[in-house]
């Protein structure tokens, strides 16, 4: 019982600093404190920290590599893009209802690849998901219906006067919901039957776990929420470049993961927003700008090979308690 109001405070005291974090942000963009490529900063933090948190599902929590995730992504863009732009509804009814069905679409793609795909293991794994992210991309740049090369533009957006802080209240509410569904998802009966699959598939499987429902789980729920972070990045920019989906756009967001820490989703977070704010920090220094982006990332594997916080999550209440019990320690300490 106790343990159980201990959590409630806990998401309690969560819920308080993430709406006054948004409310706080919304402020300075409304008031002018932020301007609008600073606003547009911060939403583009939000959708990678939702990529990132959705890979480190897959490769985190059940250990398989993926190298296609911004396949997912590009089918959740299209989906949601044509069903906004083809809609006669105001962008606030029709966006929810499109990154929905971006989220679905992705999904049925998850299953399509994944039955097939998580039989094998390793690099075969990777290698079948690389093929799916460019094939995605290739179909897309040859249909009339996405616009072909040429993309797709025209794409509805909430960015005007009206709404000064854009798309970023979508983006943010997104995002928090998947942090909080992928923290309790990792603390479940399921989530721990995937964790047990990633330490060893034999013995999981001995001991009763489904590993081929649990695997195939862990990704379509992956693909759910790439294809919804699609969604909300096409409505972001206002147009969709498929060039801007291809193997290194899945390779930065699994350096997301692998900086931040596999199996980590506060990991996936801080190092999601680095990796996003760092390049548009060093724009001025645009000749040594990836020399330097190189070297944080070579660094941090060298001295920290595990991620920076491994698989380990930061709580700020464990961290009050660590303060406080270091206090009462040295308080005895000098009596």
């Amino acid at each position: 019982m106790m343990n159980k109001k201990k959590a409630y405070i806990s998401y309690g005291i969560n819920l308080i600093l993430v709406l006054a974090l948004f409310f706080f942000l919304r402020t300075l963009i409304v008031t002018g404190v932020l301007n609008r490529y600073q606003a547009d900063l911060i939403t583009l933090v939000c959708i990678n920290v939702t990529m990132a948190v959705s890979l480190n599902l897959v490769t985190g929590l059940l250990g398989q590599l993926v190298l296609g995730h911004a396949g997912f992504m590009l089918v959740g863009a299209y989906a949601a893009a044509l069903f906004t732009k083809n809609s006669s509804l105001p962008l606030q009814f029709s966006l929810p209802i499109g990154l929905v069905l971006a989220g679905i679409l992705a999904a049925v793609f998850g299953v399509i690849i994944g039955i097939p795909a998580l039989r094998l293991r390793g690099d075969y794994l990777a290698i079948i998901t690389l093929g799916f992210g460019e094939i995605i991309r290739v179909i897309a740049n040859n249909l009339k219906i996405t616009g072909g090369a040429m993309g797709l533009g025209g794409i509805k957006s909430l960015t005007n006067r009206q709404h000064p802080a854009g798309m970023l209240p979508f983006v943010f509410f997104i995002a928090a919901v998947v942090i909080f569904a992928m923290f309790t998802f990792g603390r479940s009966r399921h989530g721990r039957a995937v964790i047990a699959i990633r330490e060893d598939e034999i013995a999981a499987e001995a001991a009763g776990v489904n590993t081929t429902y649990y695997k195939l789980l862990a990704f379509v729920l992956a693909a759910f929420i790439a294809g919804v972070a699609g969604g909300l990045y096409a409505h972001h920019l206002g147009l969709i470049d498929p060039s801007k989906y291809d193997f290194n756009r899945s390779v930065e967001f699994l350096i997301m993961v692998v900086l931040g820490g596999m199996g980590s989703i506060t990991g996936s977070i801080l190092s999601a927003s680095v990796l996003t704010i760092l390049p548009e920090l060093l724009r001025g220094f645009s000749n040594y700008r990836m020399l330097a982006y190189s070297v944080v990332l070579i660094c941090v594997m060298l001295f920290r090979p595990t991620g920076l916080l491994g698989r380990a999550e930061f709580s700020l209440s464990a961290l009050i308690r660590r303060i406080t019990g270091k206090k009462q320690d040295a308080a005895k300490g000098g009596v």
